[in-house]
């Protein structure tokens, strides 16, 4: 539950034993946004107490401020104090008010107008508009200062990984430059093959942070159609053969050719791409990539198991998250990001499934993750 303070600044008693008697069982049930709202009642009898009050604790989230008050008005309170409320929301109480002072009043930050005498439920309802302002107004500004955080992260950890890389990349090249590792050209040959590689790997940190972030903040833009399966295990087999190539890693599919998810196929992509890289990237010379997609019911399996150096249940249960990378001296000097087994988890729960991993050390690992087809849902729901 969440509670509002409210300030009522108002000079007649009675008026605000009226509201704060309102006030003590009121609750407003917002069932379009999840949420429930209670208030906090404080009182101020003059503009020159209200003044202080605020002074000494701090801006209130509504203020119920009366129009006509003894010494300052409450119109004049508001023009003097109003910078300070940007966050308050301010409800004029007034027996009368011309055209001009409502005016005055809204261009001073006024949100509403409260006309005297008022009914306990025609002060529930100003209540309520209010209340539910308030809370979608907090809502956003959590959310900005999330994606604020997200950016951050994002900057962050991009200028931290690419660090290496490129400090690794130009001191390559400024030595290739300056001609200063002898003449031999097959040492300048693997310099250059050192910093592809570095460069390779910069890219695919790159691709995953973005397809991480657009994943989170749920603009990716997918694009949904029946996908293949075996196309699309064929497609990330072509595209990681070179690196089991130079280790000398046989990758092998098992998928029916018939087998489809209706899904986007970037994202499908995604999962294979991932799963089937660090196979490689992990397993020993001369290892095996197992690749198999089944079908139970609704739900679509892909597993794949590898021959590498596998890890311990520690390890394991924290490779899903964002940024982690198991670090020991098996892993010494393979370069990763950490995100890409953080991507296919997202990616998985975008078809309400999921991803595990069995693993042994030194034997290896086999990664299962579930995709729900929801098209055979729909279809099954058909007459």
């Amino acid at each position: 539950m969440k509670r509002l303070r409210i300030l009522v600044v108002d000079d007649e008693t009675y008026i605000r034993t009226a509201i704060e008697r309102t006030l003590e069982s009121l609750q407003f049930i917002m069932a379009d946004i999840g949420e429930t709202v209670a208030f906090d009642f404080e009182e101020a009898g003059s503009a020159e107490e209200a003044r202080d009050h605020i002074a000494d604790t701090s801006p209130p989230d509504i203020m119920l401020l009366d129009l006509k008050l003894p010494g300052i008005s409450g119109i004049e309170l508001l023009e003097e104090i109003g910078p300070s409320l940007s966050t308050t929301l301010v409800i004029m109480i007034t027996a009368y008010a011309s055209i001009e002072t409502a005016v005055r009043a809204t261009k001073s930050g006024a949100y509403d107008f409260l006309a005297k005498p008022f009914t306990p439920e025609e002060l529930e309802h100003v209540l309520q508009k209010a209340a539910h302002h308030i809370v979608i107004a907090h809502r956003a500004r959590a959310l900005a200062e999330e994606q604020r955080q997200v950016r951050f992260q994002f900057l962050s950890v991009l200028a931290h990984e690419l660090k290496a890389p490129l400090n690794a990349i130009e001191g390559f090249l400024n030595t290739i430059i300056d001609h200063t590792a002898g003449n031999d050209p097959a040492v300048y040959e693997e310099m250059l093959r050192r910093c592809r590689t570095r460069a390779q790997f910069m890219r695919k940190l790159i691709i995953d942070l973005l397809d991480l972030t657009r994943i989170e903040s749920g603009k990716k833009k997918r694009e949904l159609t029946e996908v293949n399966m075996a196309a699309i295990a064929r497609i990330s087999k072509d595209t990681m053969q070179p690196d089991a190539d130079a280790r000398n890693i046989t990758i092998d599919i098992q998928c029916d050719p018939e087998l489809s998810i209706h899904g986007d196929p970037g994202e499908i992509e995604m999962v294979f791409n991932n799963l089937i890289s660090n196979a490689v990237k992990y397993n020993r010379e001369s290892g095996r990539v197992d690749v198999r997609c089944d079908r139970l019911a609704d739900t679509i399996t892909i597993i794949v198991a590898d021959t590498g150096i596998g890890m311990t249940e520690e390890e394991a249960a924290q490779l899903f998250e964002s940024f982690v990378r198991i670090k020991n001296e098996k892993t010494f000097g393979i370069l990763g990001s950490g995100l890409g087994l953080a991507v296919v988890k997202k990616v998985a729960m975008l078809y309400s499934g999921d991803v595990s991993v069995a693993s042994v050390p030194d034997e290896g690992s086999t990664f299962t993750v579930f995709l729900r087809d929801n098209e055979v849902d729909s279809a099954a729901g058909k007459p």
